[in-house]
């Protein structure tokens, strides 16, 4: 396993400590798992501009990166995120055009980030170990997978505030029942773990110190399969999962029959019936 520091080093205003470290950390497993940890926990993981750049850019690595079989986003801290850097947001008031400019490109690129998790041909699973809130409750919506401490919570808070969470909405929409989403946006609450199951935002609930481990369990489970199907199905199902039905079955009776082309299929097919295990060449 390696680990290291994703992006530049900056003073913020979460003090010294926090600005000499790397706010986001790499760890590579020699199972094809890799780690992500959001390393802001003074600032509660906020997604500051600076962040989501920083997200962008190693997002776009590990897209590239065929040693990469399956993503862990966790945090570090009790906050997995409070999600945009309110602070940031209020200084840019001060701008000459009010802060437009500022919150189009932190807008624009929030939204590249999640689009790029969706994109990514490696599954990504979100270990939630404590609160996640606006932008942060978009991101664990935005994973393919996520496992959260029982002490975990989530909300979109943003009515508080006089900020409705329209670009979150856009995630948990996606995520979540119609009118469970419209009850976490409109009256803003915060929500349980148990419930965050019940609804579809999280797959497991599990004591705090298993979070982790439960999640790598996940990654190692999904790396250990041929990394062409991975690709392929999750491809596949963001493709037809918002289109009409016929059509939906039009797109995905396509990839299955390309699917079916594959080498890896031919081997997966012909293990099971000699009832030995597959050898993945990942084509």
């Amino acid at each position: 396993m390696t680990g290291h520091g994703v992006g530049v080093r900056a003073m913020s205003a979460a003090g010294m400590a926090e600005a000499a470290a790397p706010m986001l950390l790499r760890q590579d497993h020699a199972d094809g798992v890799t780690v992500l940890t959001l390393n802001r926990p003074a600032a509660r993981n906020s997604l500051s501009l600076q962040m989501l750049e920083t997200l962008e850019n190693a997002l776009a690595l590990l897209g590239e990166d065929a040693s990469v079989r399956c993503i862990v986003l966790a945090a570090a801290g009790t906050v997995f995120s409070a999600g945009h850097d309110l602070r940031e947001i209020k200084a840019h008031r001060a701008d000459p055009d009010q802060g437009r400019g500022f919150y189009d490109r932190a807008m624009e690129t929030c939204s590249r980030v999640m689009q790029a998790i969706t994109a990514l041909p490696q599954p990504v699973v979100a270990a939630v170990q404590g609160v996640a809130t606006a932008a942060g409750c978009q991101l664990v919506a935005t994973c393919d997978l996520a496992v959260a401490s029982d002490h975990a919570r989530f909300c979109t808070p943003g009515v508080d505030i006089g900020l409705f969470c329209s670009t979150p909405a856009v995630a948990l929409a996606r995520a979540v029942p119609r009118k469970a989403a419209m009850e976490m946006l409109m009256l803003g609450d915060m929500i349980a773990a148990e419930e965050a199951l019940r609804i579809g935002l999280v797959n497991r609930v599990v004591p705090g110190d298993r979070v982790m481990e439960t999640a790598l369990d996940f990654a190692r489970r999904i790396a250990a399969r041929s990394a062409l199907t991975v690709r392929m199905g999750k491809r596949g199902f963001y493709r037809q999962v918002d289109l009409p039905l016929a059509e939906a079955y039009r797109e995905a009776s396509c990839i299955m029959a390309d699917n079916l082309m594959a080498h890896d299929a031919a081997e997966g097919i012909g293990a099971f019936l000699e009832k030995r295990r597959p050898v993945w060449e990942d084509r």
